[in-house]
């Protein structure tokens, strides 16, 4: 079977040879054994990834004796969403669709529950993180099931070279391969002096203060280190406090430092900020670093993934989730459910964090230890810390802890950025709190 549809790569996996046991539960076979299921999977940037997720797919048809077929939707002009927002209208598409973060709490009343899979996936695999909960469960119902493929931890990839001779931090002592990290005196000030160093070195810290994801993800955890939230887990409107204060005065400080033009940059400036060799730093899973590792070889072998710095309420980092949700108009869900635990079992995570040379992480505490995050380089050992192996950090989300739909507007519309380029260009702190209040209890209204 062969379908064609605009704007998507697309996959078929052929159905199976012979009957066979199940090999995952909770699906049954019945009447109903046979049949379709069609999945939107997220359109993976490392080549290779799309077709180890492919595979396994294939792996469950043949066995399950279910004919599936495979969209790669791209993120590009967010194709995602709107792939998303289009089916949840119509009532019609995919029965597995690939939703990233806010996105399974905005069609919450049209997706099947998962709870009866995530519980025994959590006794398998650990538990998840607290923004995997925020953002994955309405109440007591969880709303997909977290994807290994597209989760990410945006923090520190660092020059080794540039930061040891500009800063006098050398971050493979700080952050070991192989070992819990050192990193104690790695706080807001040491970044900070650290920042001011390298830019008079002439490779500033290359860290955006756009409308973007990256630029918002990075203001997200700085404001949680100092305990700054824009609206608390109530709904109560909590701007004006001396929390936020810090956090813009600490932006304040750090803003010189940086490239003339951050307040533009988008999801690509940082990237091509360090392959170019001309940064000490940015904020980012290891894409830039796969990039450098293809076209700047040099620069890649002196990078260093590891730890966001404290602040004066803890260490925290910007993990954002996919999540593989089932719609409740899917006509097969048993099916899709039999599915999801298959690729969420150890060896099918291990096979995807391997085909994305270690990007794609999963949410499960017991699975932050694989192989490939040791041994990917050069230079060996580079992602060790990325996937957080000792929970050495908060994961967490920008805008969080306020309700999810009402977060997701603050995140969208990067009221943090504004609001730190506000008060550094010259407005008054009040007048900058006050517009940020007048926002966000606009969301609350809407």
């Amino acid at each position: 079977m062969l379908r064609k549809k605009l704007s998507r790569r697309q996959f078929v996996a052929a159905t199976a040879l012979s009957s066979a046991a199940l090999i995952t539960a909770p699906y049954v076979r019945g009447a109903n054994a046979a049949g379709k299921l069609s999945i939107g999977f997220w359109d993976h940037w490392v080549p290779d990834a799309n077709k180890t997720s492919t595979a396994l797919v294939k792996e469950w048809a043949e066995k399950e004796k279910v004919e599936v077929s495979i969209d790669y939707i791209s993120s590009q002009g967010n194709g995602i969403q709107l792939k998303i927002a289009a089916e949840g209208q119509a009532k019609s598409g995919h029965d597995i669709l690939a939703m990233p973060t806010w996105w399974p709490h905005a069609q919450a009343d049209l997706l099947e529950p998962v709870n009866d899979i995530m519980e025994p996936l959590i006794k398998l695999n650990g538990e998840v993180n607290g923004t995997v909960q925020y953002l994955g469960k309405a109440g007591d119902k969880w709303l997909g099931v977290p994807a290994t493929i597209g989760s990410q931890i945006k923090g520190p990839c660092t020059r080794i070279d540039l930061m040891k001779k500009y800063a006098g931090i050398d971050v493979q002592e700080m952050y070991p391969a192989g070992s819990p990290p050192k990193a104690d005196n790695w706080t807001m000030d040491t970044f900070l002096k650290a920042a001011e160093a390298c830019h008079k070195g002439g490779f500033p810290f290359g860290i955006g203060l756009g409308e973007t994801t990256d630029s918002v993800d990075t203001a997200g955890a700085i404001f949680q280190s100092f305990g700054a939230q824009l609206v608390d887990a109530k709904g109560n409107v909590t701007v004006k406090t001396d929390a936020v204060r810090q956090s813009l005065e600490f932006y304040k400080k750090l803003i010189p430092f940086l490239p003339p033009d951050v307040a533009a940059w988008d999801d690509a400036n940082n990237n091509k900020w360090l392959i170019s060799g001309k940064g000490a730093l940015i904020m980012n899973p290891p894409s830039a670093w796969a990039v450098a590792k293809r076209d700047a070889p040099d620069i890649a072998a002196q990078c260093w993934t590891h730890g966001f710095p404290t602040g004066p309420k803890g260490r925290f980092a910007p993990f954002l989730p996919f999540f593989w949700s089932i719609w409740s108009f899917s006509k097969n869900k048993e099916a899709a459910k039999s599915l999801l635990v298959h690729l969420s079992q150890p060896a099918s995570v291990e096979k995807l964090v391997a085909a994305s040379g270690g990007y794609d992480l999963p949410s499960f505490e017991k699975l932050t230890t694989l192989k490939t995050w040791a041994e990917e380089g050069p230079p060996k050992g580079t992602l060790y810390h990325y996937p957080n192996p000792y929970k050495h950090q908060i994961l967490s989300i920008a805008a969080s802890p306020a309700p999810p739909k009402v977060a997701q507007q603050i995140y969208t519309q990067a009221i943090l950025t504004k609001i730190c380029l506000r008060y550094h260009q010259g407005e008054a702190m009040e007048k900058t709190l006050a517009w940020a209040e007048g926002e966000c209890e606009g969301y609350m209204r809407s």
